[in-house]
């Protein structure tokens, strides 16, 4: 039989759920991503196929952005339940998507004409993104480790 301790440990809070549900419905972007980005490969005049790196860059950032939208709703689902404090959780829960969007701006904003031959200072964007994530899934994974009387134990 399950107690009350166990539904609030397994419970999400307003805070995660309402994230959750705002990736959810930015989503559809990506799957419209997909959809433009094919449309560019069967378009010759599109000049998204003349340029390999703008091509590789667009791949990526549409490749990243699905993959990260994904793992932050994984990261929420875990958030509430860590051994963390408050401030940490909150950057937890806002570290990851905010990657999932700084990682596909910069692959994406970094070479927007077709005739780009390298990309812009934007790309410095993917850095952030990637500073962010790693700290965000650091923190998240001590937490998930540290036993739940430890937090107790610093109040």
């Amino acid at each position: 039989m399950e107690t009350i301790k166990q539904r609030e440990m397994q419970a999400m809070s307003y805070e995660s759920r309402r994230l959750a549900g705002i990736l959810l419905v930015v989503f559809p972007l990506v799957i419209y991503g997909g959809v433009s980005l094919l449309g560019m490969l069967l378009d010759a005049q599109s000049g998204y196929v003349q340029n390999p790196l703008r091509q590789d860059l667009w791949r990526a950032g549409h490749a990243h952005a699905g993959v990260l939208l994904i793992l932050a709703l994984v990261v929420l689902r875990y958030v509430d339940q860590a051994a963390l404090p408050g401030r940490l959780k909150e950057f937890v829960r806002h570290a990851v998507p905010a990657a999932a969007i700084l990682l596909p701006v910069a692959f994406f904003l970094s070479m927007p004409s077709p005739t780009d031959t390298k990309p812009n200072v934007l790309i410095y964007l993917a850095f952030v993104g990637a500073v962010l994530l790693v700290a965000g899934l650091l923190i998240l994974g001590v937490g998930l480790i540290r036993r739940p009387e430890s937090l107790a134990a610093q109040k």
